[in-house]
């Protein structure tokens, strides 16, 4: 049996080894281990990683539909921050956890470590 695709089970927040078990033990926090096949998370270190490409998608995601509401209408600032404001919100939270998985995922299928000086 092959192993899944990290995209599949890092998007859906699967165990990368398996792709059954849960990968996450509550919003953010990466699980001891699979809860199917017991393989150990305990390396799970993405750091922040999803965190950095989250902002970037989240600003590119945000600023285009308040600056075409603001062009199109030109309302006061007010409303800019009445539009942009949830959007942040929900695309942050929308994207964190599913980037994360991802990030993790591709780490786990690669065997990342933590770079060493060979002595």
């Amino acid at each position: 049996m092959s192993a899944p695709s990290p995209f599949a089970t890092g998007l859906s927040g699967r165990c990368p080894n398996c792709g059954e078990g849960a990968l996450f033990d509550g919003y953010l926090k990466i699980a001891d281990a699979c809860d199917v096949c017991e393989t150990s998370f305990e390396n799970a270190d993405v750091g922040d990683g999803a965190a950095v490409f989250v902002m970037f998608i989240t600003g590119f995601l945000t600023v285009i539909p308040v600056l075409l509401v603001h062009i199109a209408f030109e309302p006061p600032l007010w409303v800019d921050f009445l539009v942009g404001a949830p959007l942040v919100i929900i695309f942050t939270l929308g994207l964190l956890r599913p980037a994360k998985g991802l990030l993790y995922a591709l780490q786990f299928k690669h065997d990342a470590q933590e770079a060493r000086l060979d002595e």
